[in-house]
C-alpha cells in the first residue's frame, strides 16, 4: 500500500528543523516540471507548506517541460543551492516512453545527488493512472503529499549531512 510507513513529523519536530536550517542558512530549489498542471500544482503547493512550516519560505521555484529535464536543471541548481527539491508526474501510456522518462530521471537525480554530495528530494510520481497522482499530489482528498514528505526528506539530509561535517 503506498504512503504506508511514511514518517511523522510532529510540531517539535518542525521547530527543530527550523532551528536548525536557519543556523545553517540553507539555500532551497525547487525544480518541478509542468506537465499534469493539477498534480504539479499539489506537489509545488505539498513542498511550499513544508518548506515554509520550516522557515524556508525564501526558496527558488524552477519550472521544466517534463520530469525528463528534472536532472539537467537539478545540475545546474547544485550550483547555487543547498538543497534540491524536484518534482514531477509521469503516468503510464500505451509506448515504452513511460519507462525511459522514470529511468532517466529516477538516474539522472540519483547520480547527481551522490556526485555532488547535495540531497535531493525525489518527488517523481511515476504512477499507472491520473488518479493515483491525485491520491499523491497533497492536494484536498489526496491520501499522501508528495510535495511535502519530499522535501522533508532533501531538508532532513541536509541536517544530517551537516552533522557530519562537524
Amino acid at each position: 500500500m503506498s504512503g504506508a510507513g511514511v514518517p511523522q513529523v510532529d510540531q517539535d519536530e518542525l521547530k527543530e528543523i527550523a532551528k536548525a536550517a536557519k543556523k545553517l542558512k540553507l539555500k532551497v530549489a525547487v525544480v518541478a516540471a509542468q506537465w499534469h498542471q493539477q498534480v504539479m500544482d499539489g506537489l509545488v503547493g505539498g513542498a511550499d507548506r513544508y518548506l515554509n512550516s520550516v522557515g524556508l519560505d525564501d526558496y527558488t521555484l524552477l519550472r521544466v517541460a517534463g520530469s525528463y529535464e528534472l536532472p539537467v536543471v537539478a545540475a545546474h541548481a547544485t550550483k547555487n543551492f543547498d538543497v534540491i527539491v524536484a518534482l514531477g508526474v509521469v503516468i503510464r501510456g500505451e509506448t515504452p516512453h513511460f519507462d525511459y522518462v522514470c529511468q532517466a530521471a529516477t538516474d539522472g537525480l540519483a547520480r547527481l545527488s551522490i556526485s555532488t554530495g547535495k540531497p535531493i528530494g525525489f518527488g517523481v510520481l511515476t504512477v499507472d493512472t491520473e488518479e493515483q497522482a491525485l491520491a499523491r499530489a497533497g492536494l484536498s482528498g489526496s491520501k499522501e503529499d508528495v510535495g511535502s514528505s519530499s522535501a522533508h526528506a532533501a531538508v532532513a539530509a541536509a541536517l544530517e549531512i551537516s552533522k557530519l561535517k562537524k
